[in-house]
């Protein structure tokens, strides 16, 4: 009898403690909500980098990042319920514009009164043979510092009270980026071998800014295999022009760029248009500088 009560007593000290427990929880939680003033949601990864150097070291503003590091670009991306209640709950959706994110229509609809900063407003766009605009723009240092600048004013307008901390942090971000841009420049000027091939539309930006000639895009899509047919053309396209190398992503398979490399006797690199990473504030400067040292062993 003894033995059934202590276990009673033992069942119910856990439920009590297990209770507690609960509420402790549920009371930092609600604390933490107390402590964020100002929510930031942006689309996807080079924004949500962008916007925590923006926010550096400004209490009570949170930024959260839509889409997670595993869409890369959001090239058809289906929003899920999880994530029209996580911009739902944002004082401030970024968006990259350009086309990018497909979704806004459905956004919009749901959500008419969400202010929403578009950091592609005076980006001169560049587009397909079929008209289509591109909207890698961030992967050219210049546009991601004018995207920069957008998040920055629709961000002190939504929360004017921390406008001067948004815009000195975007003056310090501005002179990294702009050391960092005249540093390629100054790298890459000497490189006489300036044509490349890519695998996917990513890099028009980039290579209009820093010279260089995109011989051929071999699948648009990253999630799209190239056929034979195209597979083929390159590496007919490579022997006839002396192309040095190709340049696939690592957020991707890199099967048809080494297909092509093996018949055709050049190396493949990786360029990254920085579409995931670390969750740190210097992963955009971290893989532009790695794309530096990738250009100029593949190029040289």
């Amino acid at each position: 009898m003894k033995k059934t009560i202590a276990a009673v007593l033992a069942v119910l000290l856990i439920f009590a403690t297990a209770g507690c427990a609960r509420r402790a929880d549920s009371a930092e939680q609600r604390e933490q909500r107390e402590q964020v003033k100002f929510r930031v949601v942006t689309s996807f990864y080079p924004l949500y980098i962008m916007a925590l150097n923006i926010t550096d070291g400004v209490d009570g503003v949170q930024v959260d990042n839509m889409a997670g590091q595993q869409a890369g670009c959001l090239h058809d991306y289906q929003l899920q319920s999880k994530d029209m209640k996580n911009i739902e709950q944002a004082d401030v959706f970024v968006i990259n514009g350009a086309g990018m994110e497909s979704f806004m229509d459905k956004v919009t609809r749901q959500l008419p009164k969400l202010r929403v900063v578009d950091s592609s407003e005076g980006i001169a766009l560049l587009k397909d043979d079929d008209g289509v605009p591109n909207p890698h723009i961030w992967v050219s240092i210049t546009n991601y510092i004018q995207q920069m600048n957008n998040m920055e004013k629709g961000l002190a307008a939504a929360d004017p009270q921390n406008a001067a901390a948004y815009q000195k942090n975007a003056l310090d971000y501005t002179a990294k980026l702009s050391a960092l841009r005249g540093k390629m420049h100054d790298d890459l000027s000497n490189i006489s071998n300036r044509d490349i091939i890519t695998f996917h539309e990513a890099f028009p930006y980039f290579a209009e800014e820093f010279g260089l000639h995109i011989a051929k895009v071999v699948n648009r899509e990253p999630d799209s295999q190239p056929s034979a047919k195209e597979l083929a053309e390159t590496i007919r396209l490579i022997r006839g022009t002396g192309v040095k190398a190709v340049f696939a992503e690592p957020q991707y398979p890199q099967s048809a760029a080494n297909i092509v490399a093996h018949e055709s006797g050049v190396s493949v690199y990786l360029l990254d248009p920085s579409v995931t990473g670390e969750n740190d504030k210097n992963a955009y400067l971290d893989a532009m500088e790695n794309n530096l040292t990738v250009l100029k062993r593949a190029l040289s």
